[in-house]
């Protein structure tokens, strides 16, 4: 079909600038509003999946995201003690020379997605969201924050896990869930760490995986029964207390946490809307209907990959409604086996299932995942 007129993206993330930027390369013409004034990202590190490495190949970024990022092929699993135990491999599954796996500071990767959003053409407007939004046959009136008003061939809902399109959208949707374990994030030297390696602890799940040539970042995972609100200025602390019982690598960068640390954490929520993912010419992407939980690793793959596969069938469907009933039908499996399966692996944590039931889950996910997008 012909590709659709002005674009409109609500919500300036990664799913928000990857669609952007993917539709650009199609010739669309596209505005993006983003709310924060000032176009930040919170977070210390995340983890690259061999997926979610792909999808950024696709894009386009992924020249970059090796430059100022690490990759490395493989994972290391290790007792609390650093004892290592197994090697899991992680197959490369994108271009030949990039490794299987990775990590990049959030920071770092919103600066490169930012760069490459503002290079392609994006019209791009900070501290403004969208006030009122009506639909009609053939186009979408949308007022603005800041008093404007406009028209737009096509609305995309890209604002998140509380996202207010998906609000405005399907007002009766389920709302995100608190799934019972929080993370916490801190940013170390990386010293001698080359690839990613975790250690299982009785109540806790923690790892190290590097982020550039000189820090690494370490990722926990916590049992943790009700949201409650820690105090920022407790995390330093309350971190070192949770990794009390480690040793090894995990046990050093315990030790060295420092005011340079940037100490993160956050409760874990979750949500799958159920089909469909739209509505006339306003639809959803990334984290506003999928949020995961990060034990797959591929919460940021996901939507980098719904931004490819929404320009894609834009681009080869007959016309607007049946390109977004074939971006959710190619959609919807793939993002549930990753919410769904995050949720059960968190579940077997919690539970203190046996080793081999969670590893056979963690094998069937990172099978599906390998398949094509």
């Amino acid at each position: 079909m012909k590709l659709p007129g002005r674009t409109l993206i609500v919500g300036g993330g990664i799913a928000g600038m990857c669609a952007a930027i993917e539709l650009r390369k199609r010739g669309v013409q596209v505005d993006l509003v983003e709310l924060d004034p000032r176009w930040r990202v919170y977070g210390a590190g995340i983890t690259l999946s061999g997926a979610t490495l792909r999808a950024f190949t696709e894009v386009g970024l992924i020249d970059d995201i090796m430059k100022e990022g690490w990759c490395a092929d493989g994972l290391d699993m290790c007792l609390p003690n650093g004892m290592k135990v197994a090697e899991i491999p992680t197959p490369r599954l994108g271009r030949a020379d990039v490794p299987g796996a990775g990590g990049i500071l959030r920071p770092v990767l919103a600066r490169i997605l930012r760069e490459h959003t503002l290079a392609s053409g994006t019209s791009v407007r900070c501290g403004v969201t969208f006030s009122a939004i009506e639909q009609a046959a053939d186009h979408v009136a949308v007022k603005f924050t800041d008093g404007r008003e406009d028209t737009y061939a096509l609305v995309v809902g890209a604002d998140g896990l509380y996202s207010n399109v998906r609000e405005w959208l399907f007002p009766d949707a389920p709302k995100p869930r608190y799934t019972g374990q929080g993370s916490w994030r801190a940013i170390v030297p990386r010293g001698d760490v080359e690839r990613a390696f975790m250690a299982v602890g009785k109540n806790v799940k923690a790892g190290i995986n590097p982020v550039s040539r000189d820090e690494a970042y370490v990722f926990v995972t916590e049992r943790r029964d009700t949201p409650d609100h820690i105090a920022e200025h407790l995390w330093p602390d309350a971190l070192r207390e949770v990794l009390a019982e480690f040793g090894g690598r995990v046990g050093a960068a315990r030790d060295a946490l420092n005011a340079e640390s940037r100490v993160l954490y956050r409760p874990f929520f979750a949500l799958l809307l159920e089909q469909p993912w739209h509505r006339g010419r306003v639809a959803l992407v990334g984290d506003a209907v999928h949020a995961t939980t990060p034990h797959l690793a591929s919460g940021a793959g996901i939507g980098v990959e719904d931004a490819v596969v929404f320009a894609q069938e834009l681009e080869r469907a007959s016309d607007l409604e049946s390109a977004l009933q074939a971006f959710t039908a190619r959609r919807y499996d793939r993002c549930r086996v990753v919410v769904q399966n995050s949720l059960r692996l968190g579940d077997l944590e919690r539970d203190d299932a046996p080793n081999e039931i969670h590893q056979q889950l963690m094998r069937e996910s990172m099978t599906a995942l390998m398949a094509p997008i």
